[in-house]
């Protein structure tokens, strides 16, 4: 049926084959096999080419309905498809486990109607996962640069060191920055927001940490192995709060020096961004 639309508007089959991408003699082909389905003529074939009959040109005008009717499903469909379809923010480690989720829950109760898909990955992927396209918003904890995405601060947060009870440190409650610097210290990977933000702050106060003991690929690792007394990390106190609170780990305090971090949406653009995520965006903005 699209052929033989094809064929009433183009004119002969050669053109209509090439609209629609087929082989002359593969139109000709479904042509012959139509015409036997519906056991009426279609076309007058002569020598110089082929033309509609007088019943091929009404049945050409009823299958170009058909074939509109169905385009027409077809894009309903994908609309209804779309608008299930989950959509994807990106978030750095630290702000997926302790403030996205109570966001998603705001969120939904704000009449949100699709799912919402989370990747949690450091804060240099994230950036990496919104300037490439397939998530519309991320969230990071790093004060590194995003390049032509915009961004806004939806949240601020504080790094402390931890120690395990039995360190001297705990014994202590403070230490200086320079002692600090010279201790490895056990961090995430590079590209955590965590990481980036600790050494950036103590570079900028004149004490750029040595190398790291070991680097460990989650929060949740971290504190494990600081509580077995592997050694030290600066983590986020939203990370390490009940740990404080029930004293499996302590916190020390550096004189003089403060973590204190923003932590920010990134975005293409906000007129672009798909309603659930806009609700999303201004759930998180609320406390900033």
């Amino acid at each position: 049926m699209r052929l033989l639309a094809a064929l009433a508007e183009a004119g002969s089959i050669s053109a209509a084959s090439r609209r629609l991408g087929v082989s002359q003699q593969a139109a000709s082909m479904r042509m012959r096999q139509l015409e036997k389905r519906l056991g009426i003529p279609l076309l007058h074939r002569t020598a110089r080419g082929a033309t509609l009959t007088g019943e091929g040109a009404v049945a050409a005008e009823w299958a170009a309905d058909v074939v509109h009717a169905a385009d027409r499903f077809e894009a309903g469909v994908a609309a209804l498809r779309e608008q299930r379809a989950p959509v994807a923010v990106a978030a750095s480690l630290t702000v997926a486990e302790y403030l996205l989720p109570r966001w998603l829950i705001a969120a939904r109760a704000a009449a949100q109607t699709r799912p919402v898909s989370v990747t949690a990955t450091n804060s240099t992927r994230v950036i990496e996962l919104v300037a490439d396209g397939p998530h519309g918003l991320g969230f990071i904890e790093s004060p590194q640069s995003v390049g032509a995405l915009r961004s806004e601060v939806v949240a601020r947060d504080e790094l402390v060191t931890v120690v395990p009870p039995g360190h001297e440190w705990a014994r202590r409650g403070t230490i200086s920055p320079s002692v600090l610097a010279r201790t490895p210290l056990i961090t995430r990977e590079r590209g955590s927001g965590t990481r980036l933000n600790a050494e950036q702050i103590m570079a900028d106060a004149g004490h750029p940490p040595v190398p790291p003991l070991v680097e460990l690929p989650t929060t949740a690792a971290i504190r494990t192995a600081v509580h077995a007394g592997a050694g030290v990390a600066i983590l986020s106190i939203l990370a390490v709060r009940d740990d404080i609170a029930a004293g499996r780990l302590v916190r020390v305090r550096v004189r003089g020096l403060r973590f204190v971090r923003e932590l920010r949406a990134v975005y293409a653009r906000a007129d672009e961004l798909a309603p659930e995520l806009r609700t999303l965006l201004a759930v998180a903005t609320r406390g900033a």
